[in-house]
């Protein structure tokens, strides 16, 4: 049984033949797909994805560069819908110093949402782009601790530090040509690993759509590294993502 803890199905990528998406991915033994919204239309579009196909479920979150165009009586409003809703997971939330320059204010919406997880008491689904040092400062300043960090890509240090909370990682395709990915997923015991795919994102064949059913190349890529069989690995996986979710 295969999971993807983060995808977007609700990406205009998706809009022609998710039907047939679900399918491929449902055909080769997915048994979950975890929808991450990232702003207020994207939130209601996952739910709704949630609510048509019983293999996707909800994250909710306000992703870095979308959470900063909102003022505090929308991101208020936001929040409260969040918490009405119960998704699984708030995601995609966290900080991103490639595409915003400044901390503070994506800083007080990360904060916005680990307090709508507490409340909910559910795991997060973290983005750290470039700024890894400070998500993880944020997340141990807060009560949350059920976490998973998305495509991480800092320095093996602060993976340490983050295996060593109790943080999980999620993994996707693009690990079959990183070698960063490839060099976190030797390092990390295998019972912190989780499959992804990032769809439409971070495709294993460069330039193509990314889709769920790709989780199978990111096992695959975990067994070989870490020396498993790829059933005790596919295995291993799914009861490190039961025990979170």
């Amino acid at each position: 049984m295969f999971v993807d803890v983060h995808a977007h199905l609700d990406f205009e990528q998706f809009s022609e033949d998710l039907d047939y998406v679900i399918s491929r991915a449902t055909d080769n033994g997915v048994v979950t797909i975890i929808s991450n919204g990232v702003n207020p239309e994207s939130n209601r579009l996952t739910m709704a994805l949630a609510d048509k196909y019983s293999i996707v479920k909800p994250a909710l979150g306000l992703y870095p560069t979308d959470g900063i165009k909102l003022t505090d009586e929308q991101i208020d409003k936001e929040v409260k819908y969040i918490l009405k809703s119960k998704p699984v997971a708030i995601g995609e939330i966290g900080l991103d110093l490639k595409h915003l320059s400044s901390l503070s204010e994506q800083k007080s919406v990360f904060e916005k949402m680990l307090a709508v997880a507490e409340k909910l008491n559910v795991p997060v689904i973290v983005h750290t782009r470039m700024a890894e040092e400070a998500v993880l400062d944020t997340l141990e300043s807060s009560n949350v601790k059920k976490v998973v960090l998305h495509t991480f890509m800092g320095k093996l240090k602060l993976a340490k530090r983050a295996e060593d909370n109790g943080y999980y990682f999620s993994i996707p395709p693009i690990i079959t040509y990183s070698s960063q990915l490839q060099e976190l997923a030797k390092r990390v015991s295998v019972s912190r690993l989780l499959t992804e795919t990032d769809s439409p994102f971070l495709s294993h064949n460069k330039g193509q759509r990314n889709e769920p059913v790709n989780v199978k190349v990111v096992v695959n890529k975990i067994a070989e590294l870490k020396g498993l069989d790829q059933k005790e690995t596919e295995n291993i996986i799914y009861t490190n993502f039961v025990r979170l979710f």
